[in-house]
Formats: structure tokens, C-alpha cells, sequence
């Protein structure tokens, strides 16, 4: 089940992107390519599109993060070592959050414009995913026909 459009219209009017920009505008550690499994578009689809949890209200940006890491872990240490970042300089783990809020800042925006434009053209009648994404697809308008 996913959410409503008000519903995260008012998620976005509560997120303060000026806070998390002070945060993270300087850290720009971790801005290579990410393989597809430590990507974040996977779980950001199912937490604000698929709403995969079924959760009320849409997750803060530290509550998603929190999903994301159990997601990748074991994962992100792989990557980590390949890229050849020191275990035992925190770097790499502030420039992987800065570099995700990156990603979840701008598809929660996108993510509510396929919200807005399922309102116009129905329920069902807007698909978004990784796998679409991955293609440079945004989301897909498919006209409905009526029963």
C-alpha cells in the first residue's frame, strides 16, 4: 500500500533540506560509481513508493538511513575495500551517508511528482522503480482504461 498524495506532501513540507545541506555540503568523499547492490534506489522505492513496510508516515532521512545500512550490510565493507578506503579512517562512512542523502533528496522529490501524477491519471497508473531508473526513466505514465 502505498501513501497518499497528502500525505507525503506533508512528509515534504517537514523535510529540512537546509539542515541536511549545512551537513553534508562539504563531504564529498564517496563520489564514484556505486555497485548496483550498495545503490540506495532499491530501498528508496520500496520505502516511499511501495511503501514495502506499510508505515504510516514516510521515514525521516536518519530513519531510512538506519534501513539502507541493514539492507547493505556486508555489502558496503566489500565495496569499501575495493575502492581502497582505510578501515580505519571514518571518511568513507560520512561521504557514503552524504552521497546517499544526495540521492534520497533528490528521488523523494521525484517520487512525489509520480504521486502527484498518479492523482491525474489514477491509481495504478504510475510505475517507478530501480530497473526503470536504471534506464533514465523517471517514472512511467500508463493510461488506464476504464472497467
Amino acid at each position: 500500500m502505498k501513501y497518499t498524495l497528502p500525505q507525503f506532501s506533508d512528509f515534504l513540507k517537514d523535510v529540512r533540506l537546509d539542515i541536511y545541506r549545512q551537513k553534508y555540503v562539504s563531504v564529498k568523499i564517496v563520489e564514484m560509481d556505486l555497485p548496483e547492490e550498495i545503490q540506495a534506489l532499491k530501498t528508496i522505492y520500496e520505502q516511499y513508493w511501495e511503501n514495502k513496510d506499510g508505515l504510516k508516515e514516510p521515514l525521516t532521512f536518519d530513519e531510512y538511513y538506519k534501513v539502507y545500512l541493514k539492507d547493505t550490510d556486508g555489502k558496503r565493507q566489500k565495496f569499501r575495500d575495493k575502492s581502497g578506503f582505510d578501515n580505519n579512517c571514518s571518511c568513507f562512512d560520512r561521504g557514503l551517508e552524504a552521497r546517499i542523502y544526495r540521492t534520497w533528496a533528490s528521488l523523494i522529490t521525484q517520487i512525489h511528482a509520480g504521486y502527484v501524477a498518479e492523482s491525474v491519471f489514477g491509481k495504478g497508473s504510475i510505475q517507478m522503480s530501480p530497473e526503470l531508473d536504471h534506464k533514465g526513466i523517471d517514472f512511467l505514465v500508463t493510461k488506464m482504461e476504464p472497467s
